[in-house]
Parts: structure tokens; sequence; C-alpha cells
């Protein structure tokens, strides 16, 4: 009878507590689908308004109500993402397991007439006959920093070059695929030319880690060359073969496009308009797949780590060295 008893107690203590932890990671679930979200930013597209390695506050409950205004940072779902056709499977990849997020900010809204064109070989975007002042766009120029040890660099591209054409003795061939696979070794990030490598503002850098180009500007190992770099403003001109249409809209990855923006459409484009991918290259995004807008800086760290206490274990002291302490705790517009 005390055994039944007992096992009665353990087994209502274990229902409970189920039950509870359920329904726990369900509230979690929803507040954190619908009602604010936390991002970290893994790529450079929004420089220098955000960086590599900060973590942002997003406010999800005010979208569902009310559109985004022109000029928000908003988040959303990858737009070129393969959904499922089976109902169930998408709303999944949708709300819990699917594409990633991606930040970027509102150009044009349903619609508006969004235009990109060249003047005075400077890029420039007009919204509905007018030209935009968009003084977010980042200023400065974009340098090559190594992601990995150049010296390690070239035991790295020769297995890669022998897995793509064996052991050939082709010099040129040789050259001209480790110049391919070279760009994936390597970051373009925002590089202010007033100051020392080793006091740069938004990302440690040293002379040993810029990626040196030759005279024909294309990446090379080894010190000597200039560095690489991308300048601000620079127009990317419209490319014949990658030219998307429907119907009097147009855009082909350059700084050249027109959209008649639809009644659920936005164009969205990153800041840092020499590395971003956005609708220039892939078009309107659907209103659908906006979920957030971004609010606050939380915290800053030059790191591509998702979670900064790994970083911390790995790197207990270089860590705190990469800390942006002035970037903490701001509003973000």
């Amino acid at each position: 009878m005390i055994r039944r008893r007992i096992a009665a107690i353990v087994n209502g203590f274990f229902s409970d507590s189920v039950r509870e932890i359920i329904g726990l990671l369900l509230i979690i679930f929803l507040i954190r689908t619908f009602g604010f979200g936390l991002y970290q930013v893994p790529t450079g597209s929004m420089e220098t308004t955000m960086l590599v390695g900060e973590r942002f506050f997003a406010d999800k409950l005010t979208i569902l109500f009310t559109r985004p205004k022109h000029g928000n940072i908003i988040s959303f779902n990858d737009p070129t993402y393969a959904y499922s056709d089976n109902l169930i499977v998408k709303l999944w990849q949708h709300y819990v397991w699917g594409p990633s997020n991606w930040t970027k900010r509102v150009i044009g809204s349903p619609g508006d007439i969004v235009k990109g064109v060249i003047e005075n070989n400077i890029p420039v975007v007009y919204l509905n006959g007018k030209k935009l002042d968009e003084a977010y766009i980042n200023k400065y120029p974009l340098i090559g920093i190594w992601k990995v040890d150049p010296l390690k660099l070239h035991a790295l591209l020769r297995n890669e070059v022998i897995q793509l054409i064996g052991n050939s003795t082709n010099q040129a061939l040789l050259e001209k695929v480790a110049s391919q696979t070279m760009g994936k070794y390597y970051d373009l990030r925002s590089y202010d030319s007033s100051v020392p490598y080793n006091k740069q503002p938004f990302y440690r850098m040293s002379i040993a880690s810029l990626v040196k180009t030759n005279v024909y500007g294309e990446p090379v190992l080894g010190q000597n060359g200039n560095p690489l770099l991308c300048y601000p403003y620079t127009p990317s001109y419209q490319r014949q073969n990658k030219i998307t249409r429907r119907g009097n809209n147009y855009w082909s990855g350059s700084d050249e496009f027109y959209v008649e923006l639809g009644a659920n459409e936005y164009w969205l484009m990153g800041d840092n308009r020499r590395g971003s991918y956005d609708s220039r290259f892939f078009g309107p995004v659907k209103g659908s797949l906006i979920h957030g807008k971004i609010l606050y800086r939380i915290w800053s760290v030059d790191s591509t780590e998702s979670w900064w206490i790994v970083d911390i274990i790995r790197h207990p002291t270089d860590f705190w060295k990469r800390v942006r302490w002035n970037r903490f705790f701001q509003r973000v517009k």
C-alpha cells in the first residue's frame, strides 16, 4: 500500500513537471515568435550601422499589426528559401526551423516606385521620383581580411586545387583555380583609412592579416602587393546577362533597377551597398516574410561565433580585447 502511494506521488510529480515544462516552453515559443526576438549579425551587409558579432533586440509584436515604414531596419526570412508545398511543413519552416534570418533596411513599401540610377558615376536611389538622402550608407572602404592563418593557406589551396583538377602541372591553370577558390578564405570588412590597422574602430586587423592583390587587382598569397580594397559609392552597372524582368520591373544585382511595388511587396537594401546581397539581386520581398523591426543594439563583439560563451571558453583573454564597449545598449536607426 505504501509503495503504491509513493509510486502515485512520484508519477504525479513527474506528470505535473512535464506539463509545466511543456507549458513553459510553449509560452517561451509564443513570446519569441510573436513578441520579441534576439538576433546576431553574421554578415557585413549592414555596416557600419550593424557590425558582425553584434546582438540586437527586435520588436515582433507591432509588426503583426502595422507595416514597416521607410527607413526601418527589419528582420525577415531568407527570400530565396524553397518552402515545402506541404502546409504543415511550411508552417514549421516559417515559424520554427527553416530559413535563416536576414536584416536589411526598408527602401520601398507597397505602392512605391523605386528606381536605382548612376549619376555622375555615383549610385543613387529615387523613391516615387524623389532622390533619397541616404546618410546611413557605409562611407568607409572595405578591406580584405584573411579568415584563416595566411601561413596555412598554401596547404589549403593546394589540396582544393588537387581535388578540382588533379595533379596538373599547368601553372596558369593552377593559379586561375587557386584565385577563384581563394575568395571563401577572406572577408571584406569596413576600414577607416585615417586610423592605423591596430586601432581600427570596427574590426581588429593587422598588416599580416590583410589580403594583398597583384597588378590586375586579383587576390594573392604573401605580403607583396597592395591591400584588397573596395571603395564606397563605386557604381555597379547593369549586367544584361543577369537581368530579371517582370513587366516594367527589372533588376540585375547592380545599382541600376526599376520596380513598381505591389500590394504586399517591399524593396530592401543593406547599408553596406558594396557588400550587401539584397533586393538588387533577388527583387521585391513579400511582407509575409518580414517578422521583426530592429530597435536596440544589446552588445557588440568582433566575433563570428554564434554563441559568445563558446568564444570565451576558446579565447578567455583575447575575447575581452575584441569587445566593442562603445557600442553597447544603443538604439538603432
